[in-house]
């Protein structure tokens, strides 16, 4: 088949990108009955796993000789059988010798894996008499539900999962916190020497980046669902997101990580955006979103060239600053850092593009609303910004340097004060806000996380109040329209969205990642359905 060179990207015939790793995607199967199952397996071939993992300890009612030999005989991808016990994280209650039975026969009537806990593998093997099928790979594995060990026990767990004659190296443990990953991506990447493959999952929200990057570190598979939530283990995402979005096929060992930092974390559209971006160009990056509860020591844990540049938000934006070798001159004057690059020594250079993303797109609106003049249309405006966080700052010296007269407005006063010493402007308690309102034709903006999904009813100012504002700015973006911007609206009162500043903080943010010029316009595009 030919190929053809498109943006950097070697394609074959018919548009799909050739894969650059051989790391499966194995999408397990959970159903009542062995129809569902079946079904199931056809769509994880069209969503495009490359093999399939049997649960049958999902199934209400289990006939081993001729379920096995139905699932064999019409999955139309290879088989991976797992009949997971209770004692091991599944739902098997029954007794030990019909399950380790079960997964014999599959072995004989032509699974390609099957997976035997380590707890069982010793039972297992002497059942087996020497009789093992050389089709069959047997995949022993070990789930941690609780923490993840030391790199020392990790290692000796891999060292006794090899001893038990295991074809395919399975651990899982569960991420208390994001660098507990690193012990894992380490133990990965050293069992690359031995001839043994190796899939090793971290479980949780936390462990995410274990089960994107395994193509990067040399893991055998990972596990992709085909829907949203209906997972066989905490944290899997689905097979969509992994092709779609994280261009899975395209990642290999001297792939870029970038990320976004925060906590929350899950709501945020940036991986949307910078993967597509990166995707348009060929650019050979991945961009995750990483949930971290302290940025030190993400950064202590995570110094390799590796990760090369991260986004930052709520609630980082400050401590970050300190955890940079360099910061830009701007962002040190505003106190909050929202993009830190690696540089090629390994020092960390941290920047803030929210204020500019935020105070261009409430400048274009105003523009439009008024008659063309020299200057910015915010000079000599009350600028009222609600949050004394990261992006309350941004903002709050964004307008000060335009020429507006800045009020904040947090729940603590005594943080409200703070920054409005530093910027010259006023300061007042959230509780006073909606009745605040010295003159008309002001200005609003709120960056906080007050609306943001799930608590959309939320609104930090009473829709009576915001008569007094010629224009609303909310920095939240999920959901784009958030309930403060609706009764803005409602109210007569010009709007920017959070979108527009996230697009806006972007172009910068994507620059100085990959060296290229942003693509604004598919940054529109991409964002346009939000």
């Amino acid at each position: 088949m030919e190929l053809v060179v498109e943006s950097g990207v070697k394609k074959m015939e018919g548009g799909e990108a050739m894969r650059r790793n051989q790391t499966l995607i194995c999408a397990p199967i959970m159903a009542d009955t062995v129809d569902q199952m079946l079904n199931l397996m056809q769509n994880a071939k069209t969503s495009g796993a490359d093999l399939v993992e049997v649960r049958l300890d999902s199934l209400k009612s289990f006939n081993p000789q001729s379920d096995i030999d139905t699932i064999v005989k019409q999955s139309p991808l290879p088989t991976l059988f797992t009949y997971r016990p209770t004692w091991e994280g599944g739902q098997y209650a029954g007794d030990e010798a019909s399950r380790l039975d079960a997964l014999r026969l599959a072995m004989e009537l032509g699974a390609d894996y099957i997976d035997v806990e380590l707890k069982a593998i010793d039972e297992f093997n002497t059942a087996l008499h020497g009789n093992k099928s050389a089709k069959c790979k047997v995949i022993v594995s070990s789930h941690n539900y609780d923490n993840t060990p030391s790199s020392e026990e990790l290692g000796n767990l891999v060292a006794r999962i090899q001893a038990s004659g295991a074809d395919i190296v399975k651990f899982a443990t569960t991420a208390l916190d994001i660098t507990d990953v690193a012990r894992v991506f380490q133990i990965t990447v050293h069992s690359q020497v031995s001839s043994v493959p190796i899939i090793a999952m971290v479980m949780g929200e936390k462990g995410l980046m274990s089960r994107i990057l395994c193509p990067k570190f040399g893991g055998y598979l990972t596990f992709g669902t085909l829907e949203v939530g209906k997972v066989s283990a905490p944290g899997q995402p689905t097979i969509k997101d992994l092709l779609n979005i994280y261009n899975f096929r395209q990642l290999g060992p001297d792939t870029k990580i970038f990320g976004i930092i925060g906590k929350p974390v899950s709501h945020s559209k940036s991986p949307l955006l910078y993967n597509e971006a990166f995707r348009s160009v060929g650019f050979n990056g991945v961009y995750m979103p990483l949930l971290v509860d302290d940025v030190a020591t993400l950064f202590r844990t995570y110094s390799s060239l590796d990760f090369a540049g991260f986004s930052c938000t709520i609630p980082h934006k400050e401590a970050i600053v300190d955890c940079c070798d360099e910061v830009d001159p701007t962002a040190k004057l505003i106190g909050a850092v929202n993009c830190v690059v690696r540089r090629p020594d390994g020092k960390l250079f941290g920047c803030n593009t929210d204020y500019v993303g935020a105070i261009s797109a409430i400048e274009e609106v105003l523009q439009g609303s008024q008659p063309i003049m020299s200057g910015s249309p915010l000079a000599g405006k009350l600028f009222v910004v609600i949050g004394a966080g990261g992006a309350g700052k941004a903002l709050a010296y964004g307008a000060k340097e335009k020429g507006a007269r800045v009020v904040i407005a947090n729940r603590t006063y005594e943080r409200a004060r703070e920054l409005a010493d530093v910027v010259g402007g006023q300061a007042l308690s959230l509780d006073e806000l909606s009745n605040f309102h010295p003159e008309t034709d002001m200005i609003l903006a709120n960056t906080t996380s007050i609306g943001m999904q799930p608590k959309v009813d939320d609104t930090p100012i009473s829709k009576e109040a915001l008569r007094y504002y010629s224009l609303v700015f909310d920095a939240v973006y999920t959901p784009k329209i958030t309930r403060l911007l609706r009764e803005a609206q409602e109210s007569g009162v010009n709007i920017v969205t959070g979108v527009e500043m996230f697009i806006g903080q972007a172009y910068e943010q994507y620059e100085r990642f990959t060296g290229l010029p942003a693509p604004k316009e598919l940054f529109k595009k991409i964002m346009a359905g939000y």
